[in-house]
């Protein structure tokens, strides 16, 4: 029997799935909610008819109103509202249930991207040799950022959990229960979470999904692709950004940081302890049960009884799985050898640290800092030291070496980054080297920026730091000064000896995020790809082997959507020995969230670092001709961008039109949502998830295809439209960019805010960018040959729409509570109590709109 195309298993295991469930789900008796069951298809109905007619939100809710309820006041109106936010939350988690059940099913777990693919496509072509050498030093490594991004309590992941397993055994019984149990669990967090909250938030998919996940991934290449031979490049490496990431977030402290190092460190003992349990059971022999037995006691008290104390050294948990492993080789006929091997693969992998925490500040509290330490350590700094030049500084960094602690100084920020870099230190001694070896330093605009991190470690007598400095380039203007500034640091003698002890390996991150908020979607992207081309350049002339880490978000405008089809696509002019990405919020429940989503993902990103060095041999280059034009495009879609953004109503129209400034009140995440303290709003201070994640709430995503159909527009008016054409076909860097700004397209909806045209102060704003929609979406589709957007990934597409047509009511009740508290603000005297009301109503619909997007801010 054949296989049914993915858009047929699809709407056979989703779309019908989620039907059925929902009819059950919306007839569930609950508490205190009447009918609201029976009255949201109806509100659902009558916002796809109003949305057709060209009706506001306005007046779609109060035609609503008037039809179904009998004469409501505004009260019951406001009541009526909650209550459908609620039901649609659900029915969100419901289709995020049901999608993850038939993630199997839907997607080809060994088709195309596979492990398997890739084994396969190797012995075919002859290249197992090629295969074998690569993956001995290429690398993988996801990570979790504590970005909030993701709007689930921890009690609602776990009935998601729970509601998957059931779905997928279709258990009728259980599935009512838990919808039942979904109807009347909170979905709100009264607190915001600690930055310690959310380490344990994700420290969860570490244990339960990346940890068995990785361990079975390494296992299968060892044995089919290594004959079993012991790896010695662990192949995959795990990330940890909460609890180390002080970037903007004044709630993280050198305890907190140590704090979540050591629950890092006791969660991977209690997974080594969990599998030592199970093979005590297995491995009964004589001299094998005595070693095991001790293994397991060790763990046991380091988990459980340890107070921070470590009863057992990596390296005596390493040598005592070799002894077992070689004993049942000799003695018993190799009897659960792969159940031992699989556990050593694990321990390769996680070591005592299970994911690195990295620690990452910006350098301009860093520059702050320093202005501290100079001012204060007189006899380490000349007195004229900030004016002399860059040369002299980077100079005298160089050699500057003290011994400070944060004893030393009275100021609270110059204290906090010294007890940082102390922390690293502590870290390293109890979790190993990889348990904290790297600081970032966002918004790096200089040499001067690294050095002075690297002098703050010699300042706090680490000498010869076992720590990567990495610089994040972000904005369009430093991605394109890195090669230069980079050529400072490797042409100076004290920075190029810290390499030396590194391993001559500079990693280097670049912003996706920023970039786009900066430079607009399309010059992001391309500042990018030629950063990493100049920065490979550079290094390779210096014998440095340049590492590169991509800070991506969820959605296409922050670096997102198909991100393995990116990395397969880089040409032979940039450095492949590594893929590392951040991964945060909904894109780790949607991606990773799952045994299945999380292996499937992990495959196809080693996949998409194999097919371009091993299969493609490096050879996908652009030619002059295509370079020349990608050069052209970006620049006319920055000029598009950077004048829309320099338009006067672009702050009033994201700070009165849309949902920015509620992202703060949502209790999701520890961190502020913008870096100044300032009220009014700086456009450099803000972050760039409440700023792409706005315009997705407004179903704009702007960020995402703005200045694009301009710059088309230039090729397809000066008959140079082939020049376009020929690149689309040439360049898979260039498809994969189009493709996902269709999906950042297909996520738009425009009726819900054409109101705005008739707005006497926004109504051309909101024009300009309803224009360059049009005009995106039409020359994207002529330029691919489609009939309609995402033509080529229908269920993608499906589940889109789908998920789109759940929250419509959702973002109808948005609008009009947006358009009331306007309404109330131009008032004499503006009632307080109406406001805070509309305004929460505002918040509380955020949630499910995030949720339903899964890859939106």
């Amino acid at each position: 029997m054949y296989t049914l195309p993915r858009i047929e298993r699809f709407q056979q295991n989703v779309l019908a799935k989620f039907q059925i469930y929902n009819s059950v789900f919306i007839t569930l008796p609950f508490d205190a909610i009447d009918n609201t069951g029976v009255l949201l298809p109806l509100f659902a109905e009558v916002c796809e008819n109003g949305f057709k007619n060209q009706q506001s939100p306005e007046e779609i809710f109060d035609f609503f109103a008037s039809k179904y309820l009998d004469q409501p006041a505004e009260n019951e109106k406001i009541d009526l509202m909650f209550r459908f936010i609620q039901y649609v939350e659900r029915q969100i988690v419901l289709f995020d249930a049901i999608e993850d059940a038939a993630f199997p099913v839907v997607n080809h777990m060994e088709g195309r991207g596979s492990l398997r693919d890739m084994k396969e496509k190797a012995e075919q072509r002859t290249k197992v040799k090629e295969l074998k050498a690569f993956l001995k030093h290429f690398k993988v490594r996801t990570v979790l950022t504590a970005h909030p991004t993701q709007f689930y309590p921890g009690s609602v992941l776990g009935i998601i959990t729970d509601l998957t397993e059931a779905l997928r055994n279709n258990d009728l019984i259980q599935i009512k229960q838990l919808l039942a149990q979904l109807g009347k669990t909170p979905f709100i967090k009264k607190e915001k979470p600690t930055p310690f909250d959310e380490a344990v938030s994700l420290i969860w998919y570490l244990e339960n999904v990346f940890y068995p996940t990785l361990g079975n991934m390494v296992q299968y290449i060892q044995k089919n692709i290594y004959g079993g031979e012991e790896l010695t490049n662990p192949i995959f490496n795990l990330g940890f950004w909460p609890g180390g990431d002080r970037d903007g977030n004044p709630f993280v402290t050198t305890e907190i940081t140590l704090k979540v190092a050591d629950r890092l460190r006791t969660s991977i003992l209690k997974c080594y302890y969990t599998d030592i349990r199970r093979l005590k059971r297995k491995l009964t022999f004589k001299e094998v049960d005595v070693i095991i037995a001790d293994l397991e006691s060790k763990l046991y008290r380091s988990v459980f009884y340890s107070r921070g104390e470590i009863y057992l050294s990596p390296q005596e948990f390493y040598e005592g799985l070799k002894k077992i492993r070689l004993l049942i080789v000799r003695d018993f006929q190799s009897l659960y050898l792969d159940e031992v091997d699989l556990l050593i693969s694990k321990f390769n992998l996680f070591g005592f640290h299970f994911a690195t925490l990295d620690i990452r500040q910006n350098s301009k509290i860093h520059k702050n800092v320093f202005q501290d330490i100079v001012n204060q350590e007189h006899s380490l700094f000349p007195s004229n030291y900030f004016e002399l030049d860059e040369e002299s500084k980077l100079e005298l960094l160089s050699n500057v070496k003290s011994n400070l602690t944060e004893a030393n100084f009275s100021n609270e920020l110059t204290c906090s980054t010294v007890s940082s870099i102390l922390a690293m230190k502590t870290i390293q001694s109890k979790n190993g080297e990889w348990g904290c070896n790297r600081y970032i330093i966002s918004n790096n605009e200089s040499a001067l920026n690294v050095m002075e991190t690297f002098a703050m470690f010699q300042l706090c007598g680490w000498e010869n730091p076992s720590v990567d400095i990495v610089p994040l380039f972000e904005s369009v203007v430093d991605l394109h000064a890195a090669d230069s500034i980079m050529e400072q640091l490797y042409t100076n003698k004290r920075y190029r000896e810290h390499l030396k002890n590194r391993n001559n390996v500079q990693t280097v991150m670049l912003g996706f995020s920023d970039g786009t908020k900066d430079g607009g979607y399309l010059m992001a992207n391309w500042s990018i790809y030629k950063a990493k081309e100049s920065l490979t350049a550079i290094s390779m002339k210096y014998g440095i082997e340049v590492l590169f880490f991509d800070g991506r978000g969820g959605p296409p405008a922050r670096g997102g959507g198909k991100t393995h089809k990116f990395y397969a696509s880089l040409g032979s002019e940039i450095e492949n020995k590594q893929i590392q990405i951040t991964v945060q919020g909904q894109t780790i429940s949607s991606n990773f969230g799952t045994l299945d989503s999380c292996r499937y993902n992990l495959e196809n990103l080693l996949s998409a670092g194999v097919t371009n060095r091993v299969f493609n041999n490096g050879l996908v280059k652009l030619s002059p001709l295509d370079y020349e034009v990608l050069n052209q495009l970006s620049q006319l879609s920055y000029e598009a961008y950077l004048n829309f953004k320099q338009h006067p109503k672009f702050i009033p129209y994201l700070e009165q039109m849309s949902t920015l400034n509620y992202y703060a009140k949502t209790n999701i995440g520890s961190r502020p949502s913008k870096r100044s303290k300032s009220e009014k709003l700086d456009f450099n201070d803000l972050r760039a998830i409440p700023f792409v994640g706005s315009w997705s709430q407004l179903k704009q995503n702007v960020p995402g295809f703005f200045g694009v159909g301009t710059a088309l527009k230039y090729f397809e008016e000066t008959n140079q439209w082939d020049k376009v054409s020929q690149l689309y076909q040439n360049s898979l860097f260039f498809k994969t960019l189009m493709e996902n700004s269709m999906m950042a397209l297909c996520k738009s909806f425009f009726p819900l805010t054409a109101y705005m045209q008739k707005d006497e102060e926004f109504g051309s704003f909101w024009q300009i960018i309803y224009d360059e929609y049009l005009e995106t979406k039409r020359l994207l589709l002529k330029l691919s040959g489609f009939t309609e957007l995402m033509e080529n990934y229908p269920d993608g597409k499906a589940s889109i729409e789908i998920r789109e047509q759940i929250v419509l009511p959702l973002l109808t009740i948005q609008q009009y509570a947006l358009l009331k508290i306007n309404e109330i603000k131009k008032q004499k005297n503006p009632d307080l109590k109406r406001l805070e009301i509309y305004e929460k109503i505002v918040t509380r619909s955020l949630f499910g709109n995030i949720n339903a997007s899964r890859n939106s801010a």
